[in-house]
């Protein structure tokens, strides 16, 4: 019952209000009618509208009036109101009942507009949190609704104050695990064990490795970059054409339209989704496909896949599974997570999925 008056009522606070005012008009002039034709006494006429100033002994019907048939029970001669009001009282209330509906209309959206504002830079601070700071949201309407616009003011410089710090800390660490790091690759060069240079030499790199892709994810894919109209097809086919280079076995297929996106932050992600193919299934393929509202770009690869309790797991950031998708062959657990964040900046979805008969496939869904 409730999902059903759920469904049934509008979704917003504005068409809510505005419901609820214009039914409270109607019932009232609903109930006025009611009260009418069936409360009031059976009288000749209304007890207020019985007899107007005037000569003496004169009545001034301003009710239509009919006589009683012979047969009605009741004294004789007294007349019965008409059944249907004159055409004036109905204008009258039709009328009354137009500017309750306009006034109910101004007055629902003047309530709900600071709800919309709210909810709309709520929504805002979602997706630019990893461009430039967004503006406080101006405090006024009613006192609970200024409250709540100070705490979201509030919330956000703290958030914000969050990532400057995160930005620093990304600085520091970079410059302060990249230096050591290339003093012991220098020193590993004069090891005189051909077989421990080596050892020091994978261990490095793949501390190396660690790191960059730690701070990629610290960083964040698309932040302080400016979103252009990106032609999305060239830049996937030229992904394709280094990947070939390589000798990797990629292709791709479909046409699509021009996007506005992160450059950079894009091609990062379709990278790290062709070489998370390329590195576990052997092969990828990349499909561009034209949605309505939206640009889907599909990677699949021609691996084993993935349990179907991984699939949303292996988007977390370190998560790594057995078998074939281990550290041995290859990364630290943060491809996909990264090209799944760069896909929120952008309004956007990753998702994978089980192929058939084998393989996995990378669904990158971005709105226009």
């Amino acid at each position: 019952m409730r999902g059903l008056t759920s469904r049934l009522l509008p979704a917003t606070l504005f068409g809510r209000l505005t419901l609820l005012l214009m039914t409270a008009a109607v019932l009232g002039h609903v109930l006025a009618l009611t009260a009418l034709f069936e409360v009031a006494p059976h009288r000749g006429h209304p007890p207020h509208l019985a007899h107007a100033p005037g000569s003496a002994g004169q009545q001034a019907t301003a009710w239509p009036t009919r006589p009683i048939p012979p047969d009605h029970p009741g004294p004789p001669g007294m007349d019965m109101p008409a059944p249907m009001p004159p055409l004036g009282a109905l204008l009258d209330i039709t009328v009354r009942l137009a500017a309750l509906t306009v006034a109910a209309w101004f007055a629902a959206s003047w309530i709900a507009a600071p709800v919309q504002r709210l909810a709309a830079a709520t929504q805002a601070l979602g997706r630019g949190l990893t461009g430039p700071e967004a503006a406080p949201l101006p405090e006024h309407g009613p006192a609970e609704l200024r409250a709540a616009s100070r705490g979201f003011n509030r919330m956000q410089d703290c958030i914000y104050g969050h990532l400057r710090e995160r930005d620093r800390f990304v600085a520091a660490v970079s410059h302060d695990l990249r230096t050591p790091l290339t003093r012991l690759r220098l020193r590993a060069e004069d090891l005189a064990d051909e077989r421990q240079r080596l050892q020091f030499c994978h261990d490095i790199a793949e501390m190396q490795a660690l790191v960059d892709a730690t701070l990629d994810c610290f960083r964040g894919g698309a932040r302080g970059e400016a979103a252009v109209m990106l032609d999305v097809q060239a830049l996937v086919e030229s992904l394709v054409d280094d990947q070939q280079a390589c000798g990797h076995a990629v292709t791709c297929s479909g046409q699509v339209a021009p996007l506005k996106a992160s450059p950079t932050a894009l091609r990062r992600c379709i990278v790290n989704l062709v070489d998370n193919a390329v590195r576990y299934g052997g092969t990828a393929h990349v499909a561009l496909l034209e949605g309505p509202g939206s640009l889907r770009v599909e990677v699949r690869d021609a691996g084993p896949g993935i349990a179907e309790s991984e699939l949303a797991q292996v988007l977390l950031p370190f998560h790594r599974l057995e078998g074939s998708r281990n550290r041995a062959s290859g990364g630290v657990g943060l491809g996909l997570a990264i090209a799944h964040d760069i896909a929120r900046q952008h309004g956007g979805t990753l998702v994978l999925r089980n192929a058939q008969p084998t393989g996995l496939i990378a669904q990158l869904d971005l709105p226009r």
